[in-house]
């Protein structure tokens, strides 16, 4: 992939139903999906979920999620929602693959939908805010907040992780560089990635970089906003760099074809020795 085909800018991937719409089919890649709906206040948005499983999460704003699934079992989930991504984690609804799900919001908002193509058709569940680990990694310029609301080893799904990460202005996360794009069992996982970005605050951006693993692998460095996605398919990523003064949020989507959904990552040999890793 070239630079432009990683780095989609806000509105780049948007139609008439989403405002971000990242599949398998348009990324070039088999597992993992980031769509964001925008419904207006009273406004409802009604998708299948095909072979995929997905998380409905309130980006800003609460919603009704009501689930019908293969078996014609019916669930409705009142999600609270929040503010904005940087007010606090959220609670989620997880929708298994071939249901049909209808999102109502009263007074509107953004949700996004992280989706994941699986085999196993897995309950639909409700994800509590109280319950989201909130991890402080890092120290330093390279503190951040990460809520793994779908992390590997905190909610059950068939193949889809996906965390949110808070950067305060001024600092780097997804530091050092690292990746997981070969499958070694026991140290590295195969995952496709996406990162969607906001920033908190008027005029703010960040930076993301993304660089080869191999010889002709995935190489960007974006000048990130709100509302823009960065896809990695391969490759070293980090540093994500928040604008001083402007807070930074990023939402990660990651699945793969691996026989078991773990969340394995090797840092790049050039920056472990100064950083320890995640410290």
């Amino acid at each position: 992939m070239t630079s432009t085909d990683l780095h989609l800018p806000e509105g780049a991937t948007a139609n008439d139903r989403y405002v971000v719409d990242i599949d398998p089919a348009s990324a070039g890649w088999t597992h993992s999906s980031l769509r964001v709906v925008a419904l207006s206040p009273g406004g409802t948005h009604v998708f299948t979920a095909g072979d995929s499983e997905w998380i409905v999460l309130p980006l800003q704003g609460g919603c009704t999620v009501q689930i019908e699934t293969a078996s014609s079992e019916q669930y409705e989930f009142q999600l609270l929602g929040r503010d904005s991504v940087f007010a606090k984690a959220s609670d989620f609804a997880y929708v298994p693959r071939d249901a049909r799900v209808q999102i109502a919001s009263g007074a509107g908002g953004r949700f996004a939908l992280a989706g994941a193509k699986c085999e196993r058709r897995l309950p639909a569940r409700y994800g509590p805010a109280p319950e989201v680990p909130v991890e402080q990694r890092g120290s330093g310029n390279c503190a951040r907040q990460v809520r793994g609301f779908a992390a590997a080893d905190s909610f059950d799904c068939d193949r889809l992780i996906a965390v949110e990460v808070i950067t305060p202005g001024g600092n780097w996360s997804s530091y050092p560089p690292h990746k997981h794009d070969e499958h070694r069992p026991g140290e590295e996982s195969a995952l496709e990635e996406i990162y969607y970005f906001e920033i908190d605050g008027p005029n703010g951006l960040g930076y993301q970089r993304v660089f080869p693993s191999r010889e002709g692998g995935s190489d960007v460095l974006a000048e990130v906003r709100s509302g823009d996605a960065v896809l990695v398919p391969d490759g070293w990523h980090g540093p994500s760099i928040a604008q001083p003064g402007h807070d930074m949020y990023y939402l990660n989507v990651m699945a793969g074809p691996g026989a078991t959904r773990e969340w394995r990552i090797c840092f790049h040999p050039d920056h472990v020795e100064s950083t320890g890793g995640y410290r």
